[in-house]
């Protein structure tokens, strides 16, 4: 099986996948009533022509989403293909990596709560109201004295690049697989990625959250399927464990390297408003997110650590590559499952950002069901296209994953939390809110630059 360098600086796992907050703007009214204690009043539309006073979208029932399915949503996305490159990180950061798993998880886990805090405000009797509904809903409230829609103008475009550059990289992904599976069949990486596509087709009915979390559930289920496997076959190793292996310095580049990979594993901020929105009841978003990161961190630390200590050095950088070719294509089925079934959350989350965004600069509270149609299969077929003919896609994904997933995971969600509740922040969140945003500004620096010297060496060599 090949190396994945895109799996390492390409930030697959960011949006890694997920819907786009312009779902909630589609599909979050005339809701059911949520069961639960708490019922957040929602009042979702856009701005009329003036941008003076919210027109109405049109209202059609869906399901909302259990806390349960929303976990899944959650756990697609941080427990994605990324967490394969884990034990290669810990190889290049030692007992830093593992301090860095934790504090990522509890990092990622914060920007979200504070992204989903911006969506609400005190009316006057002390009682949070859902002011806001969209990601792009709170970019525009920050930037509301500069210009009325510049915020939300940034966000989407970000949000847009980031969903359709993980597409690609999913057929990217599913055509290593099949090829480096199935080597005996003459064709072409290119050739599978078209196959895959064939496969996708039924992505352009996919109409609802509901259909999509069911698609994850057996996207995750892919996934712990190969990390049992891997961690099997580690614990029958466990007499070839030693400790030694690990180093307690570091070089500053290779650390850089460790820091993406481990910190982008487990982002997923660019869909959790529309995810909030979409669930029964809200109120349980918090307490979701806490169990699917603490999970998340126990589960990435103990694989990294089993896998490590099996291969040591000779740690590869997608560790499927480590194991006996009995079990790689074994995990590597399991793999392609996992790229197709996880496809449908960015794909869905792009189109309906554009349909919205269409909807609005026309001023119809409508959207035809031929022209959602068209969108998707463009879309669809334009993935495909990038797939085939882009050269060098890993290097490039790397540079975008490096501008878009780093400010749509910690600059944006740390800055406008600060924006918007900066009268009511206590001393400790601000150092915090402050702090994200440079930690932030620095992974994006290290990221564009390791990414641009990567395509560089490659210009000089061709």
């Amino acid at each position: 099986m090949a190396r994945w360098d895109s799996c390492l600086g390409a930030d697959e796992e960011r949006v890694n996948f997920a819907q786009r907050d312009e779902l909630g703007r589609a599909h979050g009214e005339d809701r059911e009533e949520p069961a639960g204690a708490l019922n957040f009043e929602l009042d979702v539309g856009h701005q009329d022509a003036e941008n003076k006073s919210p027109a109405p979208l049109p209202r059609a029932p869906v399901k909302l989403l259990t806390s349960w399915e929303a976990g899944w949503n959650v756990t697609n996305a941080i427990q994605g293909i990324f967490v394969l490159g884990l034990p290669y990180a810990l190889l290049h950061s030692g007992y830093s990596g593992l301090l860095l798993i934790i504090l990522a998880a509890g990092l990622c886990c914060y920007t979200g709560k504070i992204l989903i805090a911006c969506l609400y405000e005190e009316n006057e009797d002390g009682q949070l109201l859902r002011v806001r509904d969209t990601y792009e809903d709170i970019a525009n409230a920050c930037c509301r004295k500069l210009s009325p829609r510049l915020g939300g103008i940034v966000v989407n475009v970000t949000q847009v690049m980031e969903l359709i550059m993980t597409c690609v990289l999913y057929l990217v992904v599913s055509g290593n697989l099949l090829s480096h599976s199935f080597p005996y069949v003459p064709m072409t990486e290119k050739t599978w990625c078209v196959i895959v596509f064939v496969t996708l087709l039924p992505c352009v009915f996919i109409k609802t959250l509901k259909t999509v979390s069911k698609l994850s559930q057996l996207c995750s289920l892919a996934h712990f399927i190969t990390i049992l496997v891997v961690m099997t076959y580690c614990l029958t190793q466990i007499h070839h464990w030693s400790w030694a292996t690990f180093r307690l310095s570091i070089e500053f580049e290779d650390f850089l390297v460790s820091v993406g990979v481990i910190i982008f594993s487990y982002t997923s901020q660019i869909f959790l408003p529309a995810l909030e929105g979409n669930m029964e009841n809200p109120g349980e978003f918090r307490c979701m997110l806490n169990w699917t990161h603490f999970f998340a961190c126990v589960l990435k630390t103990t694989f990294a650590l089993a896998a490590f200590l099996t291969w040591g050095e000779e740690t590869k950088e997608v560790i499927t590559d480590n194991l006996p070719p009995f079990l790689q294509t074994l995990v590597n089925l399991c793999l392609l499952t996992k790229a197709i079934f996880s496809y449908p959350l960015p794909f869905f989350a792009a189109t309906e950002v554009v349909c919205a965004c269409v909807s609005r600069i026309n001023h119809y509270n409508y959207v035809s069901p031929l022209f959602t149609l068209g969108v998707r299969s463009s879309f669809l077929l334009l993935t495909l296209l990038m797939a085939v003919f882009i050269p060098h896609f890993a290097l490039l994904m790397g540079l975008t994953g490096s501008v878009t997933g780093a400010a749509m995971t910690f600059l944006l969600p740390s800055l406008f939390h600060l924006k918007l509740k900066w009268k009511k922040l206590s001393f400790f969140e601000t150092c915090a809110d402050i702090s994200v945003f440079i930690l932030g500004l620095l992974c994006s620096l290290a990221g564009i630059v390791c990414s641009i010297t990567g395509l560089l060496e490659v210009l000089e060599g061709v």
